[in-house]
């Protein structure tokens, strides 16, 4: 049975070199995760530009709900072509890695009401935003998670039903960051963000995060993969057809809790 992951102190949370490793759903020798991360940051001059050329990649794979067995590598990712909040942060992480960028991610609880208009019934949700090491600071975003396309679309709805929040993002969020200051979908920090219940804690992966003490004593794992498996139909339908511009008036509305 796997050991729950030992709690950082806080010296070592922000020690920029202990966010560089590999993990076991990290292989920073992968040559598929490697040749890409290369072809994409090739002509870059600095860890700024890097970390912008890969957060796009990563931005550009639609958002997509699948059942499990189990979590995500980053290769599986890739291969993919698309990914949930998870996944893509994932393969983020891993390819900045990759680039020599340290980053992890950092995980808050949010009020399910910030998925409205995807599923229902979900009082709270964790939400993984990736940090990078850029220019001796830490700087965070979710706006990976939704492609453009989504999320442009997510914003229009949320204007169409007078909603603030929904389909994870704020109706006046960020849709991109540029690699100068951090970037919510949410348009807030964790700090003034009104759906932001709590703070997790900063992790190498979601693996990470489910072998930690702290997120054991809020949930088993295989009961927290099996309410989302539980839900994944819906969500992706919900993302589907959000692109797509085929949602019917009052859909939300009724979607089982």
């Amino acid at each position: 049975m796997a050991q729950p992951a030992t709690p950082l102190s806080a010296a070592v949370q922000d020690n920029p070199a202990r966010w560089l490793g590999r993990t076991a759903l990290i292989d920073l020798e992968d040559p598929k995760l490697r040749l890409r991360v290369h072809s994409l940051t090739q002509l870059c001059k600095n860890d700024r530009e890097k970390a912008v050329a890969l957060y796009r990649f990563v931005k550009r794979l639609p958002i997509a709900k699948r059942i499990k067995t189990g979590v995500m590598t980053a290769r599986a990712v890739l291969d993919a072509g698309s990914g949930d909040a998870p996944g893509k942060a994932t393969l983020l992480v891993a390819m900045l890695r990759i680039a020599a960028v340290p980053a992890r991610i950092r995980v808050v609880t949010m009020r399910g009401a910030f998925l409205r208009g995807v599923v229902s019934g979900v009082n709270r949700m964790d939400r993984p935003l990736v940090e990078m090491w850029i220019a001796g600071a830490w700087q965070q975003t979710d706006t990976y998670i939704l492609d453009a396309e989504t999320m442009a679309a997510a914003r229009q709805r949320l204007k169409d039903q007078g909603w603030q929040w929904g389909y994870g993002i704020h109706v006046d969020g960020h849709m991109l960051w540029d690699g100068h200051e951090s970037a919510y979908a949410g348009g807030l920090g964790d700090a003034h963000n009104p759906m932001v219940v709590r703070e997790v804690g900063v992790f190498h992966d979601p693996l990470h995060q489910l072998r930690s003490r702290t997120f054991g004593r809020r949930c088993a794992q295989w009961l927290q993969l099996l309410r989302w498996n539980l839900l994944s139909p819906l969500m992706d339908r919900a993302w589907r057809e959000l692109r797509e511009g085929t949602v019917q008036p009052g859909r939300e509305a009724r979607r089982p809790s």
